[in-house]
């Protein structure tokens, strides 16, 4: 991730070139559009995250906030994490055939989507991910999910 020293998504987005810029905020406008109720956006680590307050749900497993999506600015690329994606493999292959279906070149890791250009993106796909999982769902996933790791 680009090293800043920013305190906030605007003087984060006040640091980065023009160009990026723009890409990031085409893709966090989707994200915003699309994000069930019950997720707070907040700037945290250098990205912009889309988490369940520790107020609505704190006994995750380190203290800190269910992230349920972000948005990096990378060195060379941008970033999107799904966490939803990354937790249900039927979405990730849904997100996959999206790609594949618009001639789109996919560069996924386990749970982040890295792009330069919002354009390369499978937006649609994305959006639904995004929008299908609202907050008390992703809750009954993640306790599913850490149950069984116990």
């Amino acid at each position: 991730m680009e090293p800043t020293t920013a305190k906030n998504l605007t003087a984060h987005l006040a640091t980065l070139p023009a160009d990026r810029r723009k890409e990031f905020v085409a893709v966090r406008k989707l994200v915003k559009g699309k994000m069930p109720k019950g997720y707070r956006e907040v700037y945290r680590q250098g990205m912009a995250v889309w988490e369940i307050p520790l107020a609505k749900y704190p006994d995750t497993y380190n203290g800190q906030p269910l992230c349920y999506a972000a948005l990096a600015a990378q060195k060379h690329h941008l970033s999107l994490y799904l966490m939803g994606a990354y937790s249900d493999p039927a979405q990730t292959a849904a997100i996959k055939a999206a790609f594949k279906e618009e001639g789109k070149r996919l560069d996924m890791g386990k749970s982040c989507i890295r792009f330069r250009k919002a354009e390369d993106l499978a937006l649609k796909a994305i959006g639904r991910s995004i929008a299908s999982i609202p907050p008390g769902r992703y809750i009954a996933r993640y306790e599913l999910i850490m149950k069984k790791r116990r």
